[in-house]
């Protein structure tokens, strides 16, 4: 099961901030999460539930719940089970494919999981986690999980998490998942740092990347969409293919770069 198709832009909006729903869809991300989760102070839980209910009766978003087997996750999915607009849950700091089974067990609705890995337990459990056949994507919780492994990531490059995220990569290509969904920018002011993550990102394999502010969701569409140059690279890959021609630009032309090519194509939108 995936979510198709896949999107590259996935924008956080607090669900304790109803005015702020239409502006997030507005925003053009490819996705809407409503946040329940860290967002949402404990104060305004039973306000938010609420007003996400009252909004999804007419709108389609993605909703992120509370931890698997808390009390605050139980009152979330009781809430869920009578909204309309679910297009799919988010699980935060997902660990094991039980933390998967507790949702579908709670909420009366068919709907698809991204799952989100934000700790060395969720990371050691990845492939199985992608492997449920309820889960769509994988998603990298970045910051909890440089917290739950006692990081000091100062770098903004973030070098000492790319093998975490090069190993959910791995492992949602092997469960036939789309390439996971990178973690948060948290400076919503440093469009270069929003570009820069992106880039890396899809460079990786990832599909797409979580927004914390609508300013961001144009930048990180821009580094997931292929250039124009790579969308004619690709063409005339392909094009050799059916010629029969051996070399493009200087380069053989096998299996990988006609792979590569199909990709391209595919991001943007015309399948090879």
């Amino acid at each position: 099961m995936s979510v198709r198709p896949t999107p590259s832009t996935l924008l956080f909006v607090p669900g304790d901030r109803p005015e702020r729903f239409d502006k997030a869809v507005a925003s053009g991300a490819d996705a809407v999460i409503i946040d329940l989760e860290d967002s949402v102070p404990a104060a305004n839980k039973a306000t938010a539930r609420s007003a996400v209910v009252s909004w999804l009766a007419s709108h389609q978003a993605f909703v992120r719940v509370s931890p698997a087997g808390t009390d605050e996750c139980a009152a979330d999915l009781e809430m869920l089970s009578s909204a309309e607009g679910v297009s799919a849950l988010v699980l935060p700091k997902a660990e094991s494919p039980d933390d998967v089974d507790h949702l579908l067990e709670r909420v009366k609705l068919q709907t698809q999981v991204v799952a989100l890995i934000e700790s060395a337990a969720g990371l050691a459990a990845a492939a199985a986690i992608a492997a449920h056949p309820a889960v769509a994507l994988l998603g990298f919780g970045n910051l909890d999980f440089a917290a739950d492994c006692g990081m000091t990531v100062e770098s903004p490059r973030e070098l000492e998490l790319l093998p975490a995220r090069a190993h959910l990569v791995h492992v949602s290509r092997a469960a036939g998942l789309p390439g996971p969904i990178d973690g948060v920018t948290p400076d919503v002011s440093n469009d270069d740092a929003v570009l820069e993550d992106s880039l890396r990102a899809a460079r990786l394999g990832y599909s797409g990347k979580l927004c914390v502010h609508p300013r961001q969701v144009p930048v990180v569409a821009g580094a997931f969409a292929p250039s124009p140059e790579q969308v004619d690279w690709a063409n005339r890959i392909l094009a050799s293919v059916a010629e029969g021609v051996a070399l493009v630009d200087g380069a053989m032309v096998d299996r990988p770069v006609i792979l590569r090519a199909r990709n391209i194509l595919a991001r943007a939108g015309r399948p090879g």
